[in-house]
């Protein structure tokens, strides 16, 4: 009885490859989609993907047309070629947008371009239009079912952005040009004020104007000095208990230290 099983399972994976092969070759347009659909239905995408290729061009406008972009559009999303399926999905939006599925189908798109978003330390042109697309579904639909999903994206992609932004403005700390850190940490502090980053800023801002202070030219070190004493304020204020609160600590003491020669004076 095992052996007829074995047999039966095997003459029929047989049996559905042939089917599968032929739907491919032949130009059975009714065939070919509902080959697609048992293999999508089956979740063998990559195979529906082949079928749905072929079909596209032929069934536009046809009645089981919506149905079978939506297919296509879910087939690309679900072997993760996020770029074919964001495109997918804007299309079916837009050709279909009285369709039951038009509200899965924009969030789902948006989601699919926020896939393509690179690491924070590479270009983010892919991270800016997620960004804009997800907005677009936020404020079209804010009351889907989806827009946790879809807010709590937008925040992750923004925080990258961010993240990109404040690491852009430490390098210049990091590379002893701490003129140019100043002006990148106050632009980044002033685009992004509710950053995470930004008791981090704050602390490397009081780092380039300290060592721009201390190794100034007789003729600007005071002014210098007092920015650096209003940049320590400036975060013991943001954050009281900071965790560069020792760091800070030293620099101050520094400060005033030489400051003293001024007030002396």
């Amino acid at each position: 009885m095992r052996n007829f099983l074995i047999i039966i399972i095997i003459a029929s994976a047989l049996t559905s490859c042939n089917e599968y092969q032929k739907a491919l070759k032949k130009d059975d347009i009714s065939k070919k989609f509902e080959v697609a659909t048992m293999q999508y239905d089956k979740g063998k995408y990559s195979k529906a993907i082949r079928l749905f290729e072929q079909l596209a061009p032929q069934y536009r406008g046809k009645p089981q047309a919506e149905k079978m972009f939506y297919m296509f559009s879910q087939s690309y999303y679900k072997t993760e070629q996020y770029y074919l399926a964001g495109y997918q999905f804007e299309s079916f939006a837009a050709g279909y947008p009285k369709s039951e599925k038009i509200e899965e189908a924009s969030f789902l798109g948006a989601k699919s371009f926020s896939m393509l978003s690179p690491v924070y330390s590479l270009d983010q042109t892919d991270t800016n239009k997620a960004i804009d697309k997800l907005q677009d579904f936020i404020d079209g639909y804010p009351n889907s079912p989806y827009f946790p999903e879809a807010n709590s994206v937008l925040k992750t992609l923004r925080e990258k952005l961010e993240k990109k932004a404040f690491e852009t403005a430490k390098q210049y700390n990091s590379i002893s040009d701490y003129q140019s850190a100043l002006i990148a940490l106050d632009n980044f502090i002033s685009d992004f004020p509710g950053t995470p980053f930004k008791e981090k800023a704050l602390y490397y801002k009081l780092d380039s104007a300290f060592q721009l202070a201390v190794n100034s030219v007789p003729t600007k070190k005071q002014e210098r000095l007092a920015n650096a004493k209003v940049a320590y304020s400036n975060l013991i204020k943001f954050n009281t208990n900071t965790e560069y609160k020792s760091k800070a600590d030293i620099m101050l003491a520094s400060i005033e230290k030489n400051l003293e020669q001024y007030s002396n004076k």
